[in-house]
């Protein structure tokens, strides 16, 4: 994506970050926050905002922790001026803390409300392509909502509670990964309709408002760390990106 001319640089939409960062990672094992394990040296949790800051519409990063993992953040946070918010105890509520913290920067800068984008990203992803940041980006430009998804690959199975078990047809699944990105006014409106009934990602909150999402097909190095393994395939992505001269860091 070119660089923006300095006289449109005032009339562009801005998008801010909110990098989800307070789950618990059972399945990683450990005890510790999966996103605080290093890949090539670095916490997961630093690539994940480094690849959102490729971005050049990316003016504001949120990063909603769990308080205890605050104080091994803070330093680096404050290094790459991203501000830390404490999260809740699911993540519809960290979500919910992370527009409110952007809410707040914004009326604290000025920003008018129409020139405000959100895109909401797991910490645990650290290595999205910039190429599908920007893609992504520009399909919300153009249509209010947009995610990254990827097509259902392997063949997919249904077990019921009584044993059945049958073969989906998965030439209509995708796979939703982050960013997914909203008009910030959408969101928060999605949002502050909640009343309780479980959702699984952002787009599913927006959907139920009548918006339409649409979905910006997606890497599959867009990888979600979720168990001990997934950090060593993470680790193998990241160092052939660095011997071609493309790492994020």
């Amino acid at each position: 994506m070119p660089p923006l001319r300095p006289d449109a640089v005032a009339a562009v939409p801005r998008v801010a970050a909110i990098v989800v960062a307070a789950g618990r990672g059972r399945r990683f094992g450990g005890g510790d926050n999966k996103v605080l394990y290093p890949l090539a040296g670095v916490p997961v949790w630093q690539h994940a905002v480094a690849a959102l800051r490729q971005c050049q519409y990316v003016d504001e990063t949120v990063v909603v922790v769990r308080p205890d993992d605050r104080p091994v953040m803070a330093s680096a946070a404050a290094e790459m001026n991203v501000e830390l918010v404490d999260g809740g105890t699911e993540r519809f509520d960290s979500v919910r803390i992370g527009l409110a913290a952007i809410g707040r920067l914004d009326r604290e800068s000025g920003l008018p409300a129409d020139r405000r984008w959100v895109a909401i990203h797991d910490a645990a992803r650290p290595l999205v392509p910039a190429a599908d940041i920007n893609a992504v980006v520009s399909q919300a430009f153009d249509c209010n909502a947009a995610i990254l998804a990827m097509p259902i690959r392997g063949t997919v199975k249904r077990r019921t509670s009584d044993g059945e078990i049958t073969t989906v047809d998965r030439t209509e699944l995708w796979e939703a990964l982050t960013p997914q990105v909203f008009r910030f006014d959408i969101l928060d409106a999605a949002y502050r309709r909640w009343r309780g009934r479980p959702v699984t990602d952002d787009a599913e909150m927006v959907e139920r408002s009548g918006i339409a999402v649409a979905l910006v097909a997606g890497s599959a190095e867009n990888l979600k760390i979720t168990q001990a393994e997934d950090l060593a395939v993470a680790e193998a992505i990241f160092c052939r990106r660095q011997a071609a001269g493309n790492g994020s860091l």
